[in-house]
């Protein structure tokens, strides 16, 4: 008897709104507790797609220290459920991170353990997506999703109330008297700087991106601390994401990896910076200077190397090229020196083949991949957890887009963590990278 193929999935229902709600009051209207996320392209933006939604039962977790399985599972998932395409962006599937142990796990290379899960993921099966552009409102819900029908009117009644009503007030004041304390202190940090200097005069790496961690004790709102980091440094990879106890709330400027229902990927990453000015004219002489800079670009010319040979593990031979070389992008604190590398898929691979081949991101770790996160291990005195790994969305379409979690903080019961860090290589002045970091 021959097999009979299973039906394909409809693509997400979609139901677009009259007129425009702000995405910060959607958020805390319809999530204030729960597994929840905000994909968030950041404060009065002009352009891009922002998503916000819950859960679809529990969360996938790597509490096992298997963030393979958790990786299989999501494969698994996606051929069960994989959808046509339904434009760009987001078609409903899974929201979560990767953390930086979760990558030594997958690269082989020795790691301290994270008290946090290595991954987390949400299914999603209904969310509301925004439109900045066009300034639309649109809820997304999934054919399988209990109660469809009636989330879409309850959302949609709850979006409607907003738009009469005033805007949520700004984040209240920061509670003084929070001792911050850095893992490595100033002077540690600098002698790590030429531990790492000395390990790449010997051959041992060309690049080695050493981090730093900053943890501030006490229970916070991770709600309203996000609202205050948006507000101070906006990005188009913004994003706020609460499973269970703990919650990342990033700004980050950086793309790790991407990938469209077609197979194409690409993966931006940044090495290089310099601080913003409020004076134009030194603004511009910073801007020049990082671009000008034999230590930036080398830096980033390495890790550009290093994720196109990523790339070409899992991409169709010829296909993998540079689009972007050595490009000063600014945003409000600091301009970044970022590049830009972009392959094809060999037929048969999954956006996941992709993120198994490049994570974690050579942009956090350096060059060659494995010796320097060896290295790193020795120094750093402690997990990178969620920083430095990656979050993000896979959708049912295959599409994906990861964001590397810099600029970001997290926030647990008890209090929380921010890395810091940078790339060093020969070049690399110590005080200077104590100054970056």
């Amino acid at each position: 008897m021959p097999s009979i193929a299973p039906p394909t999935p409809a693509a997400a229902r979609r139901v677009r709104l009259d007129g425009w709600v702000d995405p910060e009051a959607a958020f805390l209207a319809l999530f204030p507790s729960g597994d929840a996320f905000w994909l968030d392209s950041g404060v009065g933006a002009t352009a891009g797609r922002s998503w916000l939604g819950g859960a679809a039962g529990p969360p996938l977790l790597a509490e096992d220290g298997d963030p393979g399985e958790v990786l299989a599972r999501l494969d698994a998932e996606l051929a069960a459920f994989r959808a046509p395409s339904s434009g760009d962006g987001f078609a409903l599937g899974w929201v979560g991170w990767l953390g930086y142990e979760a990558g030594a796990r997958l690269v082989g290379a020795p790691s301290a353990e994270s008290p946090l899960p290595d991954a987390a993921w949400l299914r999603v099966d209904r969310a509301v997506a925004f439109d900045h552009g066009e300034r639309a409102v649109t809820l997304l819900v999934g054919a399988e999703a209990a109660d469809g029908d009636d989330w879409l009117r309850r959302t949609a009644d709850a979006l409607d109330a907003l738009r009469d009503a005033p805007p949520p007030p700004p984040p209240g004041p920061v509670t003084p008297g929070r001792q911050a304390q850095l893992r490595h202190d100033r002077s540690r940090y600098r002698a790590l700087v030429e531990l790492c200097r000395a390990a790449i005069r010997e051959g041992d790496a060309y690049q080695l991106c050493l981090t730093n961690q900053i943890a501030v004790p006490g229970a916070l709102d991770p709600v309203e601390a996000y609202r205050r980091l948006r507000r101070g440094n906006p990005s188009h990879h913004g994003g706020f994401l609460r499973i269970g106890e703990t919650s990342l709330l990033s700004s980050s400027p950086e793309v790790f990896l991407a990938a469209d229902p077609d197979g194409h990927v690409s993966t931006s990453p940044i090495k290089g910076t310099r601080p913003r000015s409020a004076d134009p004219d030194l603004d511009a002489r910073l801007a020049h200077e990082l671009v000008a800079s034999d230590k930036e670009r080398a830096e980033n010319l390495m890790i550009v190397d290093l994720m196109r040979n990523d790339l070409s593990r899992v991409a169709e031979s010829g296909s993998v090229v540079v689009d972007r070389l050595f490009e000063v992008q600014s945003y409000a604190n600091v301009h970044q020196l970022v590049s830009t590398v972009t392959g094809r898929l060999k037929p048969g691979l999954s956006p996941l083949d992709a993120v198994r081949a490049c994570f974690p991101a050579g942009s956090m770790t350096g060059a060659p991949k494995r010796s320097a996160m060896t290295i790193l291990d020795a120094l750093e005195d402690g997990p990178r957890g969620v920083y430095s790994g990656a979050f993000g969305y896979l959708g049912r379409d295959a599409r994906l887009d990861l964001a590397m979690t810099i600029r970001s903080i997290v926030v647990g019961p008890d209090g929380a963590t921010i890395g810091s860090g940078g790339g060093i290589t020969a070049l690399s002045d110590p005080d200077a990278e104590v100054e970056e970091m």
